[in-house]
């Protein structure tokens, strides 16, 4: 069973657009090559960690730098940007790379242009009160499990996690809660017994005692213990054809990003944290917020290019989801490192 809740329906109606400093107006045009230089990116939750990259690159103006003009949107939903994506409404989508592997078995040709986590930086989380009941995903069966949406990458991931552990989809509810305070109200309600979220919304709920890990992607270790392997997650993708149609575009673009990437390599999860709006950190503090991106600082790609044995992992992931179980898919079209190889030296 699955279904979303109509607060989360609600929420994700808000959009909150972002437009680069200094860089003039403008929004991008996605189905055909543009003639200027300005760019629209929707990003399934900028505020979130796992994400900090795209305000990041705004904050430090390498987008402005780079001569662009980059209009950033929120949906809370990364399934809900890539359909935006597809419908024209955006040129690209910030977002988890194994959503080319879902587009691609449904007929889409989309691609991952750079790779900016390493790990999924997720957590699987339980209400505190069923601590003694609730001790890995095998006790899944008949539970309520909360999800971004319907059909994002947490929805992938609960699935891979359920049936890895003998419990089907089917045993079990997927409700579409997003995060932060839509999630935690969800956990407060008991709508959900678990749910599957990001920083800073874990660390809020930990913190609080509302909730406990059972499984932990915050690290390359808890990753492979979860998935089986390294799992590249956030990323920037775009429909093939724009790709080909605005490879110089494509590559300022990406050429800040991974100039981004490196900055954070170089820099203290408090440099980090002074650069973010303060709304980012409003519902746990700074500190939190600091301390939790210091704990999980590791989960960002230094260089932009995709982990070799990455895309596997995340085609085995998604054998779990109906979709995707059973079909060919062809990776090396489901992303490509020719614009983060040639930012190297840049």
């Amino acid at each position: 069973m699955k279904k979303s809740l109509a607060a989360a329906a609600s929420v994700a109606a808000l959009a909150l657009t972002l437009t680069a400093c200094g860089s003039g107006t403008g929004s991008g045009s996605s189905a055909s090559p543009a003639a200027n230089n300005s760019m629209s990116i929707m990003v399934g939750g900028l505020d979130k960690q796992i994400y900090l990259p795209f305000m990041l690159a705004q904050k430090l103006g390498y987008y402005t730098a780079a001569g662009l003009t980059v209009e950033l949107s929120d949906e809370p939903a990364g399934v809900n940007a890539e359909t935006a994506m597809l419908a024209g409404q955006v040129d690209a989508v910030g977002g988890f790379y194994d959503h080319t592997i879902d587009l691609q078995a449904k007929g889409q040709a989309t691609e991952a242009v750079v790779s900016m986590l390493q790990v999924p930086g997720e957590v699987e989380l339980c209400r505190a009160d069923l601590k003694g009941t609730v001790h890995t995903a095998a006790d899944f069966k008949g539970r309520n499990l909360g999800v971004t949406d319907l059909g994002s990458s947490t929805d992938f991931l609960t699935q891979y996690l359920a049936q890895k552990n003998g419990v089907t989809p089917a045993d079990t509810t997927r409700i579409g809660v997003q995060a932060g305070p839509t999630f935690i109200a969800a956990m407060d309600h008991k709508s959900i017994d678990c749910g599957m979220t990001t920083e800073p919304t874990v660390s809020n709920l930990l913190n609080s005692g509302k909730a406990y890990v059972i499984d932990d992607m915050r690290t390359a270790q808890g990753t492979r213990e979860a998935l089986g392997g390294v799992y590249p997650a956030t990323s920037l993708y775009m429909r093939t054809d724009y790709v080909n149609a605005n490879k110089d575009k494509v590559q300022k673009l990406v050429s800040a990003y991974v100039k981004t990437l490196k900055w954070i390599q170089g820099h203290s999860a408090a440099e980090i944290a002074a650069q973010m709006p303060p709304d980012y950190y409003a519902g746990i503090g700074k500190a939190a917020y600091t301390a939790a991106l210091d704990s999980e600082k590791g989960i960002y790609n230094p260089t932009g290019l995709m982990p070799t044995d990455g895309p596997a992992t995340c085609v085995a992931v998604l054998q779990a989801n109906a979709d995707i179980k059973g079909r060919q898919i062809e990776l090396t079209k489901t992303y490509t490192n020719e614009f983060a190889q040639a930012a190297q030296t840049q």
